[in-house]
């Protein structure tokens, strides 16, 4: 099979799927017979195929999927102006400290953010699939240990926790997921995340007096 019709195949069936799809699925298609080196070099490339289109190629934590880019938010919420729900404060910050110390226990949280966590922030957040209990400390009571999950990344478009944007203090990175508490839904944290771990435009040179 040549590289165009290996493409055209790759494409339909990541189009097609409603969730994405590892290297390994994605061989299944070729029954093998292309190395999972030779899959990622197609997807690449195809990647800059799409670069110029309002939808994109990307990988996230569970594999690979075809996706709107974030500047077409405003033209498909047109499709559906119903919004989901949105997320307060309490919850977006305590998101915020699992995603950046985990695995962290319930005292953990209440520690950082000084202030006692109300079961229902947790239980939110594990409903909507973003942090789950990965374990217990080995301690008294052998508290809980938190952690965000794979549809958490997912959901940011992210492969991995490392692609989160680094911030100097814990306030700053509980700010930037509690301001987009507010927003109407993931994308814009998606977004905003991006937008914060760009460094500052340059500063024009002061002209001496």
């Amino acid at each position: 099979m040549n590289t165009v019709d290996a493409k055209r195949v790759l494409e339909t069936a990541l189009i097609c799927s409603h969730q994405p799809l590892q290297v390994r699925d994605l061989r299944v298609l070729f029954q093998d017979a292309l190395g999972a080196d030779t899959i990622k070099t197609l997807l690449e490339d195809m990647q800059l195929d799409w670069a110029q289109r309002g939808v994109e190629l990307v990988q996230v934590a569970t594999g690979w999927r075809f996706q709107s880019r974030p500047q077409m938010r405003e033209y498909l919420d047109r499709l559906n102006p119903e919004k989901p729900p949105k997320y307060s404060r309490a919850v977006m910050e305590t998101l915020a400290i699992i995603a950046y110390r985990q695995p962290v226990t319930r005292g953990d949280m209440e520690d950082i953010r000084g202030v006692t966590i109300n079961s229902l922030v947790l239980k939110q957040l594990e409903d909507r699939g973003w942090v789950e209990v990965i374990g217990h400390r080995e301690t008294v009571g052998r508290p809980s240990l938190y952690a965000t999950t794979r549809q958490f990344l997912d959901d940011l478009g992210l492969a991995s926790l490392d692609q989160l944007p680094i911030y100097d203090t814990e306030q700053a990175q509980a700010n930037a997921f509690a301001k987009l508490g507010e927003s109407d839904d993931i994308n814009q944290l998606s977004m905003a995340l991006e937008d914060a771990s760009m460094p500052p435009p340059p500063q024009a040179p002061e002209h001496a007096s």
